[in-house]
């Protein structure tokens, strides 16, 4: 269950074998904006090396758009390397774009990043494109800019439609974006809360002393785990819909979510 993303630029191998060091759930190698157009070319070839075995954590590779003239490359030198784990493809705003990548890729998990206001109308269409696609998530710094956004709950309808869309499609709860102030943990730990409450989960960092804010943020507290522990004890001895003690109703939904938050416990004791 991945909560923490790191992402790394794809021209320096030296930053992204710190970050597979790092305690993130996965690592995200950056060909797109955190690359110069001069250096496209070798953040490719250095990213086709590492993924030649399977390297410490899962890597994700975020590719050039289609459209740009390094995507079709990308794809082409990365399709079958041992060590991807999924590409993340920028900038999607119609599920043929997604189905075109399948094609091209044999299978390996792709993932949906939708940074304009025609991606996120068409997000349940995109969720919907092919088996091959994993998720969804939000581009927002490009969001902003083509909705003409300041305030950050101009997002918030944004952020809930692309959390119904990949759940309507049977996808993961998507990860939220990015925080770009690597500065402010306590503003990061107030968006993460706020994410949370609209049906993310887990979220992508730019940088280390980002990861443990975010992963506090999504796991249980103890007394979410202690309930969760009721709901399920309650489910198994009278199977159906019941009323616990002090008033909760609890039905398969309920029992659904406590499952979920002792999923997320269980991964805070494996570590």
């Amino acid at each position: 269950m991945i909560l923490t993303w790191l992402y790394a630029p794809g021209d320096r191998p030296a930053v992204v074998a710190k970050a597979l060091g790092c305690a993130a759930d996965a690592v995200i190698v950056d060909l797109e904006d955190a690359v110069p157009a001069s250096r496209k070319e070798y953040a490719r070839a250095a990213t086709a090396e590492l993924l030649s075995e399977p390297p410490a954590l899962p890597v994700h590779v975020r590719v050039n758009a289609l459209d740009s003239p390094w995507g079709g490359a990308d794809l082409t030198a990365l399709a079958g390397r041992p060590g991807l784990a999924g590409l993340r493809l920028p900038k999607v705003s119609a599920p043929e774009q997604v189905a075109a990548v399948a094609e091209r890729t044999g299978g390996v998990g792709l993932y949906a990043l939708l940074e304009s206001a025609l991606g996120v109308e068409r997000a349940y269409e995109i969720a919907r494109a092919h088996p091959a696609l994993r998720g969804l998530s939000l581009g927002e710094a490009d969001l902003r800019a083509d909705l003409a956004v300041s305030a950050d709950p101009g997002l918030d309808w944004c952020r809930s439609r692309v959390v119904v869309a990949a759940r309507a499609a049977g996808l993961a709860p998507p990860a939220q974006s990015v925080f770009p102030d690597i500065r402010d943990l306590e503003a990061l730990a107030v968006s993460c809360a706020r994410g949370r409450s609209l049906g993310f989960l887990g979220r992508a960092a730019i940088h280390p002393r980002q990861l443990p804010v975010i992963e506090r943020a999504y796991l249980p507290a103890p007394a979410d785990v202690a309930a969760a522990e009721q709901i399920l004890a309650a489910a198994r001895a009278t199977p159906g819909a019941l009323a616990l003690p002090d008033g909760r109703f609890v039905d398969p939904a309920v029992v659904a979510a406590a499952q979920r938050t002792l999923a997320l416990s269980a991964r805070t004791a494996a570590r």
